[in-house]
């Protein structure tokens, strides 16, 4: 009995317990469904799944070493949205205007006041001063500026009874003066420009002047950024690289428009091939986007998968000039995207990666950063060498504009192992540098190694040299009187004088090609240029790579051969590197390499090869290409080796190459232009017996190529001295210390 009443007993809890939990249960569900249902159908209803493009970094470039050059940073930047300020019910609009104008005045007002007291200054683009009394600050601004206020001005709906008979726009051209109806004599003040614009833009009456003009540079900002970017509204980036302090000051809710983000920027590791590496930028407008879109639009319409293409956005980040732009495709990386649900308040209740964002490639460049700052140091001590040797007062001024290039080829493989121009500058300071630089009429930002294009002068003759022995005009043993006058045949007033016949009316006497190229005669390679006519002369030229694209992904000038015009020859003077043909320092330090390779060309390059960010995987690798093959005899490019080796052993080089660390060969080259001071021109090649690469200088009226003897010997002892001058090439597969 006693066993049953506690059976019963607990039988009854648990009844009373389930009874308690079904009560709590319809209560809740009571609850949900009719007293807050109306409420939890609506909030259901209101959730919103938007998809997001999620950002992701640009690759990295490193040299071929693997030393980074250039990678990213975060930093935080302050934008100025106007579609963000909502009536403020601190701003007491005044009557008759416009609410939203005011709140953005307003908010504008004191994101500005915040940024002066933290000493952060944004762009300001309005040529009017200041303070008051105003005025027009057109002697400060630049070409861009004016243009921007003209498309400004031509864009406001300014009556005439606003804008008078007897005023005009400042500094207009005449076509607008003509659009505005105003006479050529009249003048609109920079005082009466700014009442304008302050009516124009919903200025409160309560702003002081200074406070309208600091509000006025911004709206004025914004609105030229409407009418570039053909955008209702464009936010305004005001400042960026801003410290965490001032965050956390706009973070207090006072500051309605301003968003704080994020963004990555590129950062160098070097102040050393600039031009080289390039700069990234954004979009500018539509044309530009359209362009970069051009390959996504054309997949598009042929129904191809557009997985591997990239839909540029107007105002991204792109690459700009160097590799940046040549390697855009590997370094941009891809972005992810991410599908964000919030609910009625703007929380976000749930958030997924759909496709998650992938950094962009690691980019190895085939140069070495340290051996591309020696080569750097040596054309920039040539260069002001030649300088430092003007002879008069005009010649002095005339050589402040003068700048050399220099590059270094992989005979191997074609792989760029350096491109030097002077004057440069530095990618770290080019925001701070570019006013300054930009107006030195030396051209710091000119890339003379591949877009400099300079007459060859006698360091043409190799090719000469290679073409006749190959034409079987001569043979290495044929021997050639060289009297120092030579004429062109029945015309005795077309002729060339060679260099020793001008200097001391010299001659060279019966030389063979080899002795020809040692003592530069011109007279040799005036008969050779002659006798192989200007059309096999090109054709030879050509399969040497000279006006032709060398394969770098960079932008370039193809140089030009020398053409005929109709009843003319100039195949003599061309045969020795004159007439009208100009190559640049690389075409010329990738036409030696070609030669030491028996007449294969290929292709130069700067890319090496391409890893996926985490270093995980291998996504290319360049394999040289084949762009031309002469096949040279063994006898012809052992002739012509002869000769420029000798140059440097036995000839008039000797004494500049007993210091250098390795066998050579040379040659150089005086190119005149008009009658200013020559260009210097040098190539070479080490080591002798076995070439593994070929380097090209050139110093602008650098007076002869033999002055430049000693930067290129500098150059070769830096590439292959051993220990920690040293920068010879490593191999692949070779572990590094």
């Amino acid at each position: 009995m006693e066993y049953e009443r506690h059976f019963f007993r607990r039988s009854n809890l648990l009844l009373i317990a389930y009874a308690v939990c079904l009560a709590f249960f319809v209560c809740v569900l009571y609850d949900a469904q009719i007293v807050h249902g109306a409420d939890y159908l609506s909030e259901s209803a209101t959730q919103v799944t938007t998809t997001q493009k999620v950002k992701t970094f640009r690759g990295s470039i490193t040299d071929r070493n693997g030393k980074v050059l250039v990678s990213n940073r975060q930093i935080y930047t302050v934008t100025f949205d106007p579609k963000l300020v909502e009536d403020d019910p601190a701003i007491v609009p005044g009557e008759n205007s416009t609410v939203h104008s005011e709140s953005v005045a307003q908010a504008m007002l004191r994101l500005l006041r915040l940024l002066q007291e933290q000493g952060i200054a944004w762009e300001d683009g309005l040529p009017v001063s200041l303070n008051a009394p105003y005025s027009y600050t057109f002697p400060e601004a630049t070409g861009t500026q004016r243009v921007r206020f003209q498309n400004f001005l031509r864009d406001r709906d300014w009556s005439l009874t606003e804008i008078t008979a007897d005023t005009k726009l400042p500094l207009m051209s005449g076509k607008l003066l003509k659009e505005f109806e105003l006479s050529a004599s009249s003048a609109l003040s920079a005082d009466q420009l700014m009442e304008l614009m302050r009516k124009d833009f919903g200025i409160p009456e309560s702003f002081t002047e200074q406070e309208a003009r600091l509000t006025l540079g911004v709206l004025y900002e914004l609105r030229l950024r409407t009418l570039e970017r053909n955008a209702a509204t464009v936010p305004y980036l005001l400042a960026e690289d801003v410290e965490v302090e001032l965050i956390s000051l706009l973070n207090d809710g006072r500051f309605s428009g301003a968003v704080v983000d994020s963004k990555a920027v590129r950062q160098y590791h070097t102040d050393y091939a600039a031009h080289i590496l390039g700069r990234i930028g954004s979009i500018p407008d539509r044309e530009a986007q359209a362009a970069l879109n051009e390959p996504y639009n054309t997949a598009k319409e042929a129904g191809e998968d557009l997985s591997g293409y990239h839909y540029y956005q107007l105002n991204e980040q792109v690459g700009k000039d160097g590799v940046e732009l040549a390697f855009e495709s590997w370094l941009r990386g891809r972005e992810g995207t991410r599908a964000i649900t919030t609910d009625q308040n703007g929380k976000i209740t749930s958030e997924l990666y759909t496709i998650d964002p992938q950094p962009g490639g690691t980019v190895a460049l085939t140069i070495d950063i340290d051996f591309q700052a020696k080569v750097e140091a040596a054309l920039a001590n040539g260069v002001e060498a030649a300088r430092a040797g003007a002879r008069n007062d005009e010649e002095r001024e005339r050589m402040k504009t003068i700048g050399g290039a220099a590059a270094v080829v992989s005979v191997k493989d074609g792989e760029i192992l350096s491109l030097a121009t002077y004057p440069s500058y530095s990618q770290r300071t080019y925001q701070e540098d570019y006013k300054l630089l930009s107006q030195d009429p030396a051209a710091p930002y000119t890339n003379r190694a591949v877009n400099g294009a300079y007459t060859p002068g006698s360091t043409f003759k190799p090719m000469t040299a290679a073409a006749a022995l190959e034409s079987g005009i001569i043979d290495p043993k044929t021997k050639i009187n060289a009297t120092g006058h030579w004429t062109y045949p029945g015309d005795p007033n077309s002729y060339a004088n060679c260099w020793l016949y001008n200097s001391s009316g010299g001659r060279h006497g019966k030389i063979n090609v080899s002795e020809a190229l040692t003592v530069s005669c011109n007279y040799f390679f005036a008969e050779m240029g002659y006798q192989l006519g200007m059309e096999r002369l090109n054709e030879y030229a050509a399969a040497f790579g000279l006006g032709e694209h060398t394969g770098i992904e960079i932008s370039e000038r193809t140089g030009a051969r020398h053409e005929n015009t109709p009843g003319e020859d100039q195949s003599p003077w061309a045969g020795f590197g004159q007439a009208q043909q100009v190559y640049t320092p690389l075409q010329l330090a990738n036409y030696i390499a070609t030669l030491l390779r028996g007449g294969q060309r290929l292709d130069a390059h700067l890319l090496r090869d391409v890893t996926s960010y985490d270093g995980g995987a291998v996504l290319y690798t360049h394999q040289p290409e084949i762009l031309a093959d002469l096949s040279l005899s063994e006898e012809t490019l052992t002739a012509v080796k002869k000769g420029m080796g000798d140059l440097v052993t036995t000839g008039s080089l000797a004494g500049e190459f007993k210091n250098c660390t390795v066998t050579a060969g040379a040659k150089t080259g005086s190119a005149q232009v008009g009658d200013v001071v020559p260009d210097g021109v040098f190539v070479c090649f080490a080591p002798f017996e076995d070439p593994e690469i070929a380097v090209a200088v050139v110093i602008e009226q650098g007076r002869s190529g033999a002055a430049l003897a000693p930067i290129a010997v500098q150059i070769l002892n830096d590439y292959f001295t051993p220990g920690d001058t040293g920068y010879t090439v490593v191999p692949e597969g070779t572990l590094l210390p």
